[in-house]
């Protein structure tokens, strides 16, 4: 055997003897550390056994011997330890079917005595107070051996006699009897009744029928009075109704007019709401952006303003700065010319034909170019030509040549100098 646990189920409990318990350890449904070698580990069972108690041919307190069968169910307590521990010291080590048997004979015994302390009428009539009986003296007794008697029946009476049957025999007898006086003072009492309740249905009919035809005479009375009332409610009922139609024709056309007064109303609201709708439609698509427009044109209206003063104070300060400088350069300018001049003077006093040659040679350049400006200036110039000259650029800057070559006639008009001359001759330069 392995040292460890051992288990067992709900239904037994495990008995553990030997070392290191002073007593048996039981443990019911459930497991237990077991040494081998030093402890051993025994069963019992815990489950309930059925009982048939047959108690055959038994002298009641009469005399009179009659055969019962009992049910019983026991079964070895396991939840008191001491009752458990009485178990196993009295079936430890039996089979089941051998305790079964001890419980069987106990019961048996007991059910014959308290048999032969009552009487049949007892037994047969009062049968809870013989299982009672039974039940109680046998637990009593088995609990002493760890056995609980968990239920007792009694399932069967016979006699061999005909005890029984004779007493059901004499009871049937008096039931029968009684049955018929029953029956006879049941017919006598019912004709009696009959006849007071046919007696008493004709006086009812009677009385009903008189009721009726006074209820009759009454309800035509009524009616009459009724058919009046009726006709003359009918009546005014068919001039309200037809007061009530015109009352409600004209209801209804006048809350026909209030409805159209209300559709024109919410007409003229929705028109109103779409007047306002375009409004701000328009306000949003054109008077805004024109607004914005404004703004944007007066706000660059007055950058443009502002720029036009700035430029303008600029410009007059760069013209005022400009005029001071070139007055500056022109006052050095003149002084030089002057000086220039002077030297020129004195060099013409010398030479004096050379002098107006240089000069006129100087200032030659600049007829050509005011000769040349105009046709500078030009966007178009149309020539015509005959087709035996000249034609296009070649044209123009002959002519400016020409032009250009009559400035020598000019000068000799002018001055007596002859500039071909002095050219012909080196003689100025």
């Amino acid at each position: 055997m392995v040292w460890g646990f051992v288990t067992c189920g709900p239904n037994e409990a495990l008995v553990v003897s030997g070392c290191c318990h002073m007593k048996p350890l039981l443990v019911p449904g459930g497991r237990a550390f077991v040494w081998p070698s030093i402890q051993q580990v025994q069963r019992i069972s815990l489950n309930t056994m059925t009982l048939q108690v047959e108690s055959p041919t038994v002298y009641t307190s009469q005399g009179v011997p009659i055969s019962v069968t009992g049910i019983a169910q026991v079964k070895i307590q396991g939840q008191n330890e001491d009752m458990l521990l009485t178990a196993c010291e009295q079936f430890l080590g039996k089979s089941e079917a051998e305790i079964q048997h001890i419980a069987l004979v106990t019961l048996e015994g007991h059910q014959r005595a308290i048999m032969g302390s009552m009487t049949v009428e007892e037994i047969y009539k009062d049968r809870k107070k013989f299982s009672k009986q039974v039940f109680e003296v046998a637990s009593s007794d088995l609990v002493n051996m760890g056995i609980t008697v968990v239920s007792y029946t009694l399932k069967d009476i016979r006699d061999e006699e005909g005890y029984l049957k004779s007493l059901g025999m004499a009871r049937t007898a008096e039931v029968k009897r009684d049955a018929r006086i029953g029956e006879a003072e049941a017919r006598c009492d019912a004709t009696i009744k009959e006849a007071i309740a046919e007696e008493q249905r004709m006086a009812a009919r009677f009385l009903n029928d008189t009721e009726i035809a006074k209820a009759q005479r009454d309800f035509e009375l009524k009616k009459a009075v009724y058919d009046v009332e009726v006709q003359t409610k009918k009546a005014e009922a068919e001039m309200a109704y037809e007061l009530q139609a015109a009352k409600t024709k004209q209801r209804i056309k006048e809350e026909q007019m209030q409805i159209k007064v209300v559709e024109r109303t919410q007409e003229i609201a929705v028109q109103e709401q779409e007047m306002q709708r375009r409004e701000r439609e328009l306000e949003a698509t054109i008077r805004r952006p024109a607004e914005a427009e404004k703004y944007k044109l007066e706000k660059l209206a007055e950058a443009n303003k502002l720029r036009v003063i700035l430029e303008a104070e600029a410009e007059a300060e760069a013209i005022k700065v400009r005029g001071e400088a070139e007055a500056f350069a022109i006052a050095a300018k003149s002084k030089a010319e002057a000086e220039q001049m002077a030297k020129k003077a004195e060099a013409w006093r010398e030479y004096r034909e050379a002098a107006m040659v240089d000069m006129l040679l100087d200032t030659l350049p600049k007829v050509a170019a005011e000769v040349a400006a105009p046709l500078s200036q030009a966007k178009k110039i149309t020539m015509v030509s005959s087709g035996n000259g000249e034609v296009g650029a070649v044209k123009l800057t002959g002519e400016v040549l020409q032009i250009v070559n009559k400035i020598p006639e000019l000068v000799k008009s002018i001055t007596g100098v002859d500039i071909s001359r002095v050219n012909q001759n080196h003689k100025y330069i």
